[in-house]
């Protein structure tokens, strides 16, 4: 009785009141102290939800499929956990990521130019992650990483994240690329925000770096596009839990922005769209 009054979401006194049994009666109830007439059993099962014979089990029927179903979730994409809570609680999604969206995947994959210019069309403010951790901490990223290190650089990442969350609920956010190297900061993400994998072939991501006129990552290095390959592979697996994938190889700006717009308007990830 007592776990399937708590996985209502009820407390004790909720209970009472809507059963017309004592709290005290049921305390002593879900402790195996009380004994209990069919009459009273009827009318918390009926406000519980369950089947009485459900309530006089030894274990809770459904043990076994919550816990196989919790493995599945935990091991899912985003995607499939956003599904899930379509179907099961679709207004839970709506309140807890409003108007939020956030560009994740590698440099170079249009993050950052997709993300002005797609917030710029929606009206909603853009922010660029790493610009948002130059202006709180007064210094730039390479700075950061060369006083506090990598370890650092995540932490200042990760208060600048619940910064945003807790003060915009409408924002275009371009997160960094290694946001996934910390899990925590990274779940966060995915729970607080539309998240969207810009993704693009690894020959694209170095030349629209290089486009931007970064030379470095080729500059001396003959395994830069190997380690690219690398770290793609490496990060893959996280950057696919994001809910969405915008593919940007061999597009243009204008084609990948299009393709933008319509993700958003076909899933629905602003108020008053259709979804």
């Amino acid at each position: 009785m007592r776990a399937a009054r708590k996985s209502s979401g009820l407390t004790r006194q909720d209970l009472a009141e809507l059963s017309g049994v004592s709290p005290r009666y049921l305390a002593k109830l879900e402790g195996g102290d009380g004994n209990i007439s069919i009459g009273l059993l009827k009318r918390v099962a009926l406000v519980l939800g369950r089947p009485m014979a459900e309530l006089l089990a030894e274990e809770d029927p459904l043990a076994p499929d919550l816990a196989q179903l919790s493995l599945l979730y935990r091991n899912a994409c985003g995607a499939t956990r956003e599904q899930v809570f379509r179907v099961l609680d679709p207004g839970r999604l709506r309140a807890q990521k409003a108007e939020r969206i956030c560009l994740v995947g590698l440099r170079g994959a249009g993050k950052s130019t997709l993300g002005a210019r797609i917030g710029a069309d929606l009206g909603l403010p853009f922010v660029e992650m790493n610009a948002e951790i130059e202006r709180s901490a007064g210094m730039a990223v390479s700075e950061i990483i060369a006083l506090y290190g990598a370890e650092g650089y995540r932490q200042i990442e990760a208060e600048a994240l619940d910064r945003l969350l807790a003060t915009q609920s409408r924002i275009v956010l371009a997160a960094s690329g290694g946001i996934v190297e910390e899990p925590q900061t990274f779940e966060r993400t995915l729970a607080g925000f539309h998240t969207i994998w810009v993704k693009a072939a690894p020959g694209d991501h170095m030349d629209r770096v290089r486009a931007q006129g970064d030379t470095r990552p080729m500059a001396g290095n003959p395994q830069a596009m190997l380690q690219l390959r690398e770290i793609l592979k490496a990060r893959e697996a996280s950057y696919r839990k994001a809910e969405h994938h915008l593919d940007t190889s061999g597009r243009s700006v204008e084609q990948s922005l299009q393709d933008l717009r319509g993700l958003i308007a076909a899933q629905g990830l602003l108020a008053g769209q259709g979804g």
